[in-house]
């Protein structure tokens, strides 16, 4: 069984290698619409695989109405937050079957709103859109031409569809119960350059918590730079709080960079929590204690939402990971990675 030289092998090709019909082959390749016999399957999938035989995706695309293609937007695709929450979201949608295009928005609501209109054009099966602060409600494009569409993360006010979101609420009061466990009760927040989006509800609800206590509102851009220059300009005029939570793992990092550079030391002198919980934030020095967002459950919402929009979709919840930059020590951090003994099973 050999592959033709200089041309791609055909249906026919892998019918007659596998001594079957061409439609057999077929309903393998689709899975369906008739079944096929186990025997036969596996004879079809030998085959394919010794002529390395790839199924048509236009042609199929042709005949069924459907790409097999799902768009997703992100906000900006070199923050890891948005990174690995694109990682779970192509991967969900591999097991149903759909490849992932994705486009970077840059966090421009311009560049959403042409890329929507590019993966639109492009006939995909459905679009994701992990959305940037402001802009139109680029949904309405995917309504005009019946093409299913689920925000992330973020929706405009005035959002058609449902949206999945962040755990925001949790995550702020876990930390800022947890910096008050240390005994902390000046506890500021970074937040981003305005209040748009998720950002302004996770500071709407730090004010909330801190009502009636001293508290100090940061800000800068969402970058690791931004962060550290603010940190080092706090330092230098002696007005850094002594307990910070910021909106971004991005800031967070930038934050202790920037505490470095000021020799002010981690968590002696600063207790730092972040509210996204990327997996770089157990690599940095101190680790970061983080309230680490459900990112793959996020992820499994949006496909379930996208492909079945009556799915139910239980709310996703954020959970506090314990590390050094609050205080607690590697002895907390153990415990608190321990089963309870209510889920321990019995000897």
């Amino acid at each position: 069984m050999t592959k033709r030289a200089g041309k791609a092998p055909t249906l026919t090709d892998v019918a007659r290698a596998a001594g079957t019909s061409t439609a057999v082959v077929s309903y393998v390749m689709n899975n369906g619409p008739r079944p096929v016999a186990p025997e036969t399957r596996e004879r079809v999938l030998a085959a394919a695989a010794e002529l390395d035989y790839r199924p048509n995706r236009i042609a199929r695309a042709l005949r069924s109405r459907t790409t097999g293609v799902v768009g997703l937007i992100l906000a900006d695709a070199s923050n890891p937050y948005f990174g690995a929450l694109a990682r779970h979201i192509e991967q969900t949608l591999d097991q149903h079957g759909k490849l992932t295009l994705i486009g970077n928005a840059g966090y421009s609501p311009d560049r959403q709103k042409h890329l929507a209109d590019r993966f639109l054009a492009a006939q995909v099966d459905g679009l994701i859109i992990v959305s940037a602060d402001g802009g139109a409600d680029i949904v309405t494009q995917a309504k005009r031409v019946s093409v299913p569409a689920v925000y992330v993360h973020n929706q405009p006010e005035e959002g058609q569809v449902p949206a999945v979101t962040a755990d925001n609420e949790a995550a702020v009061r876990q930390a800022v119960t947890h910096l008050r466990s240390h005994g902390h009760t000046r506890i500021a927040f970074l937040a981003g350059p305005h209040d748009a989006g998720p950002v302004g509800r996770r500071r709407a609800i730090w004010e909330t918590a801190l009502a009636g206590t001293e508290s100090r509102l940061l800000r800068c851009d969402y970058a690791r730079a931004a962060a550290a220059a603010l940190t080092q300009r706090l330092i230098g005029d002696g007005a850094m709080p002594p307990a910070l939570i910021t909106a971004t793992d991005e800031q967070a990092i930038g934050v202790l960079a920037g505490a470095r550079a000021g020799a002010l030391p981690v968590p002696d002198r600063l207790a730092v929590i972040s509210l996204d919980g990327v997996p770089d934030s157990a690599y940095t020095a101190p680790s970061l204690t983080v309230t680490e967002q459900p990112l793959q459950t996020m992820a499994q919402q949006a496909v379930d939402l996208l492909l079945d929009a009556t799915s139910p979709q239980p709310p996703a919840r954020a959970s506090l990971v314990l590390r050094h930059s609050c205080g607690c020590t590697p002895a907390e951090w153990r415990r608190q990675a321990l089963p309870s003994k209510a889920a321990q099973p019995s000897t």
